[in-house]
């Protein structure tokens, strides 16, 4: 019979419904069934794609025994981290405190109060490499609760205390903004880090720091400084050679296992894919060269084709879904693999040998047995080998890897989280306007509109706030500040693609609730949940960039933007947030670059630039040829009669700027001073 799980709409904790665990959702009543029978809470958190998730629920949950102990002796309260962030984020933090490492799947143990005093993350069934077994953690566990208590209470008071003040994430509130030197000292640190060999920062296991390499570029392009953008560069080329790249369907898996970027752990999210499309657009307009646009249309082409809502054939479609398992039947990367026998079959003698040269499938193999596409060498090397065109191998190959990815279409798939989160979509529909104004495509643009669309017409509630979470034609959750600073500074790139100025009253308007309902007004600085929320047992700021880009870094960005555009001025909300943040800016900067891109925003703004153009004429084009070069710090505004008529573009911005003799026209500005205007 299905648990209390059945309820759901997260793919997730419907995963769990036929567990023999009586799994709960969160809420106050799981605490008062654990008061009334006196025992702890058990909170395990994860999310859909997540694959050691699965492994742990296999073996555990799926387990009569286990499951038979688990509802004897705690309440068991499942979370899907994509749906309760503010949940993952406290007891995260919690794990790391008394771990000194987190993960998911997230097992934690709680007191009445929601107080953790025990946490982990996979334990095995059985015990294995020094690793105790799950059975063993929770017979100790009931022990402890039973029998020592007061340890119990002490030790959970002591977390939850530290947990208050790690909420916070700063010391004291600076009395200055930071200054420009902070940047700079930065960007040498993430340079200390870089691996001069593979690219990427740190060691294996490696994640794509996408925040990272945009700070870098920012800087590097400012300042002239070709190390950063070469170092940027190598860890581009380096992923784009490597398996954590889907080189047959497009899109990026999570992160690699490994420093060279090989073997992935082959989930697929789509914050990942919209962070890495911006990054890769980015570096084609920094550096000009053409293949960083190559992989930023692959991957946005990828989420176009796959990942789409369709609407369930109601023509409502156009929010774009979570993530992309990665085991399917039972099997980790199985989708994704390949023999030499499989890619001859499908593209013949020749043609297959040559692929399988070329993406290194052997019959040896480079995981477990099969192989995981990648590029040891590059195709350049291979047809200056082979005396051949250069570019008329790349297209044999790109029909190739096409026609291989329609034959693997016929494989069982991974599982698909099919829940639309409004924050990740924001990021997405972020790079798809970007792209779409840099490389010309306008259908890049029509999919920023029409995911921006279906979040407004469906994830909000009846007074109008943004809701955090849509499946099945069903919203819910209060949005968080992500939700609403990415999704604000998402609709600023829609407004310079289109000079439609309906998304910058949207962008203002979603601004003034985030700052109504989030923003910390005595020392600054914005909380991840709104006033209006659950409480739980801290309210966290959240100033790191995770696999999300931080809250009050996409916050102070969006209002930095909107106020040198709109006569809306939060500037002073801005310098709050950044002197808020400066013991992280100072302390912690290899963990905080969006913040410290806020900074750079701040001190280097570069002007405005106002377009004015007649109503006939093509904008799309307009703004290939205006924004299709870099301009990172300047504000970009449009005249048009729609302009004229909505008046919230900053009046002393577009005052007396029109079109001359009917034609496009660029007004170039710094401080609201104008230079003569050119024609487009």
């Amino acid at each position: 019979m299905p648990n209390a799980l059945s309820e759901s709409i997260s793919p997730y904790l419907l995963q769990h419904q036929n567990n023999p665990v009586d799994w709960v959702q969160w809420g106050p009543q799981a605490f008062a069934t654990a008061r009334e029978r006196d025992v702890p809470v058990f909170l395990s958190v994860g999310y859909a794609a997540c694959h050691w998730c699965h492994v742990m629920a296999h073996e555990s949950f799926e387990n009569d025994e286990v499951g038979r102990y688990l509802n004897e002796h705690f309440v068991c309260i499942k979370v899907d981290r994509e749906e309760r962030p503010d949940i993952d984020q406290i007891y995260m933090n919690a794990v790391q405190l008394m771990t000194g490492h987190g993960g998911w799947p997230m097992s934690v143990f709680l007191d009445h109060e929601g107080q953790p005093f025990y946490s982990g993350t996979y334990w095995p069934l059985h015990p294995r490499g020094g690793m105790p077994s799950f059975p063993q953690v929770l017979e100790a566990l009931v022990d402890a609760w039973t029998n020592r208590r007061s340890d119990v209470g002490s030790h959970a008071v002591e977390i939850t205390q530290a947990l208050a003040q790690l909420a916070k994430g700063t010391g004291d509130v600076a009395a200055d903004v930071p200054g420009p030197d902070r940047v700079g000292v930065s960007v040498e640190n993430l340079l200390k880090s870089v691996d001069m060999t593979w690219g990427g920062f740190g060691s294996a296991p490696k994640f794509p720091h996408a925040t990272d390499m945009d700070l870098m570029l920012r800087v590097g392009f400012r300042t002239g400084d070709s190390r950063l953008i070469e170092a940027v560069e190598l860890t581009l080329d380096r992923m784009a050679a490597g398996g954590i790249r889907d080189h047959i369907g497009g899109g990026f898996a999570r992160y690699s296992v490994d420093g060279r970027w090989l073997v992935p752990h082959f989930e697929k999210m789509l914050y990942d894919n919209g962070l890495l499309a911006e990054v890769y657009t980015r570096a084609f307009q920094v550096t000009g060269n053409r293949r960083h646009a190559d992989v930023a249309i692959e991957i946005l082409t990828y989420l176009q084709r796959d990942m789409i809502d369709c609407g369930a054939g109601n023509g409502n479609g156009g929010g774009i879904h979570c993530s992309e398992d990665a085991d399917s039947e039972g099997v980790e990367g199985k989708f994704y693999v390949w023999t030499p026998d499989e890619v001859i079959a499908v593209l013949g003698e020749e043609r297959g040998s040559r692929f399988c040269a070329i993406y290194d499938i052997t019959e040896r193999g480079n995981f477990e047995g099969s192989s995981i596409p990648n590029l040891p060498r590059t195709i350049e090397s291979w047809a200056d080998q082979a005396s051949v065109d250069p570019a008329e191998l790349h297209r044999q190959l790109v029909d190739d890897r096409e026609t291989l990815r329609r034959h693997r279409e016929a494989r069982v798939k991974p599982g698909r989280d099919d829940k639309i989160v409004v924050a990740w979509n924001a990021l997405a529909i972020r790079a798809f306007a970007i792209a779409g104004v840099v490389l010309g495509r306008s259908d890049f643009i029509e999919t920023a509109r029409r995911a921006t669309e279906f979040i407004l017409a469906n994830m909000r509630d009846g007074d109008g706030n943004l809701l955090h979470v849509y499946r099945d034609g069903t919203s819910h959750l209060n949005a968080y500040v992500d939700d609403h600073a990415l999704l604000a500074d998402a609709l600023i790139a829609l407004y310079e693609a289109t000079g439609q100025e309906r998304w910058l009253t949207t962008s203002v308007e979603l601004s003034e609730s985030m700052v109504a309902r989030f923003l910390d007004a005595d020392e600054g600085g914005f909380y991840f949940t709104a006033s209006d929320s659950d409480a739980l047992i801290t309210r966290n700021k959240d100033w790191h960039d995770g696999s999300m880009v931080s809250g009050n870094a996409s916050a102070a960005m969006a209002l930095l933007r909107l106020s040198r555009l709109t006569n809306h001025d939060w500037t002073e909300r801005v310098e709050q947030t950044l002197r808020c943040g400066e013991t992280v800016i100072r302390e912690q900067s290899r963990a905080c670059s969006a913040l410290i891109a806020v900074l750079d925003e701040y001190h280097h703004h570069r002007g405005e630039w106002v377009i004015a153009v007649e109503d006939s004429e093509p904008i799309d084009k307009i703004a290939t040829k205006v924004l299709g070069p870099y301009h990172p710090g300047t504000t970009v505004a449009w005249v048009t009669r729609e302009t004229s008529s909505a008046l919230i573009v900053k009046d002393v911005l577009i005052a007396g700027k029109t079109s001359v003799d009917g034609r496009a026209t660029l007004y170039r500005c710094h401080d609201y001073q104008c230079d003569a205007p050119e024609l487009i």
